[in-house]
Order: C-alpha cells, then sequence, then structure tokens
C-alpha cells in the first residue's frame, strides 16, 4: 500500500507544478486559440491512443493469462537486455504478445540499412539527389525492406515465445499457426508505421519518433512502481534512496537536453549581389554544426555489436560480456559509441559538400579562404567538437550499468537514465516542442520558454 502510495504523490506532485505554472497553462490556452494546431494536437493524441490500445490486443491464438508476472517470458525479459530493450519500446507489447509486438523497430533497422546503402552504393545516392521523387522512391524501399526483416523476425518471435512459455500456445505450435501469426506482427508493424505517416502529415512532430517516445513513457509508471517496491522492502532508507534517484534522474535529463541542444556556430559572409534595384547578400549567417550530430545511432549501433559474444555461448569470451553491469561489457561498448560517434557523423557531415555549396552561393567563412583551406576548418571544427560529444554519448551510453550496479536500480527503471530510451525521449520532445512553437510565434503568441524561443546552446 505505501508503494502505491508514494507513486501516487509523485505524480500529483508533478501535476501540482505543472498546474501552478502561469506560463504553461496560458502557452496551453493559446494553443487551444489556433484552430489549426488545436486539431492538429488533437489529431495526433487520437492515433496514439489507437497504438497503445493496440499494444493490449493479443495475437489471436495466444493465452494472455499466461503471460503475467512470473511467467519465463517475464523473467526473460526483465533478465536479457536486448529483448528488454525491445520491450520497452514497443510500450510493453512485446511482453503482452500483442499485435504490436514487433513495434517499429523492423522500420528502424530497414532505416539503417537503405541509410547506408544511400552512402555506398551508387543507385542509391542518385535517388537522394533526385529531391522529393527520390524520397518517395526511398521510403518504398524503405517499406520493402521493412517487410522482409519482419518475415525474418516473426517466426523467430514466436519461436522464442513457445520455447518461454509453450502453455500460451491455444492451438499449438504448428507451421499453419507459425504462418498465421507471422501475418498478424507484419500486418501490425505496418499498420503503426501508417499511424506514423498519418501524424507526421496531419499532425505534430515526427510521426515513427512519437510513437517510440509513447511506448517508452508508457513503462514508466511500471518501472517507477517496480522501483518503488524494491526500496520498499528494505528495512531502512528507501524514501531517501529513492528521493536520490529521482534527483539525479532529473540532473541526468539536464544534461543530455544540453547535450542534444549544444551547437557550434560557424560564421558565413555571402558577397552583395546587385540585381536591377534589389541587394541580394551581403549578411552574415551561420552554419550550426552540432555537438552530437550523430545522435542516438552510435550507441543503437554499438549495442547491437555487443549481443555478437552471445553467440558463442559457454565460452570465456562469452561469459566476460554477459553481464551488463561489468566492466568489459561497459568499457567495450564506451569504447565502440566513441568510435561510432566519429564514424557516423564523418558519414552524415560532409566537409566538402558544404565548402562548394558556400562557394557555389557566394559564400566564404571570414579569415578563411574558400575551398581546400574551408574543407579543412569546417573538419577540424567537427573534429574538436565531437571528441566531447562522443565521450558524453559514451557515458549516457553506460548510465544504466552504472545506475544498476552502484545505485542498486532495478533494470527497468535503469533504461530511463540513459542510452537509447533517453536520447529519443528528449530528441522526441523538442522537435515536438519546437514545432508547436513555431505555430505560436508564427501567430504571434509567445513561445514555450520564458525567452519565448527554443534555441540551441553553444
Amino acid at each position: 500500500m505505501n508503494q502505491y502510495l508514494v507513486v501516487g504523490i509523485v505524480f500529483l506532485v508533478v501535476i501540482a507544478l505543472l498546474a501552478t505554472n502561469k506560463k504553461l497553462v496560458e502557452t496551453l490556452k493559446n494553443i487551444y486559440k489556433i484552430e489549426e494546431l488545436r486539431k492538429r494536437v488533437i489529431y495526433t493524441i487520437g492515433l496514439l491512443l489507437v497504438y497503445r490500445l493496440g499494444s493490449f490486443v493479443v495475437i489471436p491464438g495466444i493465452n494472455p493469462n499466461a503471460l503475467g508476472e512470473g511467467s519465463a517470458l517475464a523473467s526473460q525479459l526483465d533478465g536479457n537486455g536486448l529483448l528488454g530493450l525491445l520491450n520497452v519500446f514497443s510500450g510493453g507489447a512485446f511482453g503482452n504478445a500483442a499485435i504490436f509486438a514487433l513495434g517499429v523497430m523492423p522500420y528502424i533497422t530497414a532505416s539503417i540499412i537503405i541509410q547506408l546503402m544511400g552512402m555506398m552504393i551508387p543507385y542509391f545516392q542518385k535517388m537522394q539527389k533526385e529531391g522529393e521523387s527520390g524520397r518517395r522512391k526511398m521510403n518504398q524501399w524503405t517499406r520493402f525492406l521493412t517487410i522482409g526483416v519482419l518475415i525474418l523476425q516473426g517466426p523467430a518471435y514466436i519461436a522464442n515465445l513457445y520455447h518461454q512459455v509453450p502453455s500460451a500456445f491455444v492451438y499449438g505450435n504448428s507451421f499453419g499457426f507459425v504462418a498465421y501469426a507471422t501475418t498478424i506482427l507484419i500486418a501490425g508493424t505496418m499498420f503503426i508505421m501508417w499511424l506514423g505517416e498519418k501524424i507526421t502529415d496531419k499532425g505534430i512532430g515526427n510521426g515513427i519518433s512519437l510513437i517510440i517516445m509513447i511506448g517508452i513513457v508508457a513503462r514508466l509508471p511500471h518501472a517507477l512502481l517496480a522501483e518503488v517496491n524494491a526500496r520498499f522492502q528494505t528495512a531502512s532508507g528507501s524514501a531517501i534512496m529513492l528521493i536520490l534517484e529521482l534527483v539525479l534522474l532529473f540532473l541526468v535529463f539536464m544534461a543530455t537536453i544540453a547535450l542534444v541542444q549544444a551547437v557550434r556556430k560557424v560564421p558565413v559572409q555571402y558577397a552583395k549581389r546587385i540585381v536591377g534595384n534589389k541587394q541580394y547578400g551581403g549578411v552574415r549567417q551561420y552554419i550550426p554544426l552540432k555537438m552530437n550530430a550523430a545522435n542516438v545511432m552510435p550507441i543503437i549501433f554499438a549495442q547491437a555489436l555487443m549481443f555478437i559474444p552471445a553467440l558463442f555461448s559457454g565460452t570465456a569470451f562469452a561469459a566476460a560480456f554477459s553481464s551488463m553491469t561489468g566492466f568489459w561489457y561497459n568499457f567495450t561498448l564506451a569504447v565502440l559509441v566513441i568510435a561510432f560517434t566519429y564514424f557516423y557523423t564523418a558519414i552524415i557531415i560532409n566537409p566538402q559538400m558544404m565548402a562548394d555549396d558556400m562557394k557555389r552561393n557566394g559564400g566564404f567563412i571570414p579569415g578563411v579562404k574558400p575551398g581546400k583551406q574551408t574543407v579543412n576548418y569546417i573538419d577540424t571544427i567537427m573534429t574538436r567538437i565531437t571528441l566531447p560529444g562522443s565521450f558524453f554519448l559514451a557515458i549516457v551510453a553506460i548510465l544504466p550499468a552504472l545506475a544498476m550496479k552502484f545505485l542498486g536500480i532495478q533494470q527497468a527503471f535503469a533504461y530511463f537514465y540513459g542510452g537509447t530510451s533517453l536520447l529519443i525521449m528528449v530528441g522526441v520532445v523538442l522537435d515536438t516542442l519546437k514545432q508547436i512553437e513555431s505555430y505560436l510565434l508564427m501567430r504571434h503568441y509567445d513561445g514555450l520558454m520564458k525567452t519565448g524561443r527554443i534555441q540551441g546552446r553553444h
């Protein structure tokens, strides 16, 4: 009873703080006044509710009562870092054996593959340069590849589910049932993709990112309750430790926001041009170079590689990397994150292309000659700002393990202290707030912040 009371008090305090914030209340009123923005927000919330409802619709032929707390599947999700992370990303649908069990991760996997192919294969490079038509072709390829990934992941998911909880299969595990369940999982993921595209077109923010974030946030009350239960099982110090954890979580969020927002502004001067009676150029602009240009991708790549040792089960090599809180696991993960940060930043940031675009438009960096020197200047700046960004990202990647190791935090709650979950939540929230703020400022209302503008750190 005490545990539920503490969770209730925490949420009541948060709601009370939000309700007493006059600035927030005034902003909500302004959002309601703008008809287009109001419709977009309501449309987005409606589709997200549809997604959440689908996360509880179990695959026909699976007994949901066999998948509850204490089942072999629940124990596997608690003990396996990768499957536990997939369950978090799907908002619990993975553990519920729901029609949305595979979530949008197959689509993310396909998107990453297509993105890498666009950097290495001339055919996809050509499509990237074709503008809107090329983007539509790339999206079509991504959808086809997503179906291919689902055809592989669907039977694997059913096989693992049967291995863990065979009693949940009402009609057995025949080939017909596997094909039928795989078809439902494919349809579920494709429907989620459709929801994401509709949110992007007619709602607020990036639809796929919002769906991932909602899935992650939906697990927060469950994770917090599990953490409270664990703390109150100890004889003393439970309330103090819980407060300390919440304060640390707040500080981690603030530091992550600073990392995501940090930019280095490179000044660019454009030459004056007189066309008729009008003057063009002659103004100074900036190129915002983000300290964490690679975003969450280095952590995703690094975590994918960290599950390779599991293929060599029974060996000393696999044993050294079997624990998420072990030294060698986290040391290797941090090194891989740093390496992938430089690798991915070098792929998505092309100093040569930036220098060519500036030269083509009559721009130059003050004090730096156009051409090779401009390329070297931009490359040097990116190298310098990527170094602290990569180390910060490595710390974020291993924070969940540190939280479990030194603070004794439960694995489900520790996911919110770092890694992909934290970066996705922060990035999506900031992007959505920027879109809402652009509508408010366009209608001459104050923005979401006291300064009236969400700005990057520089």
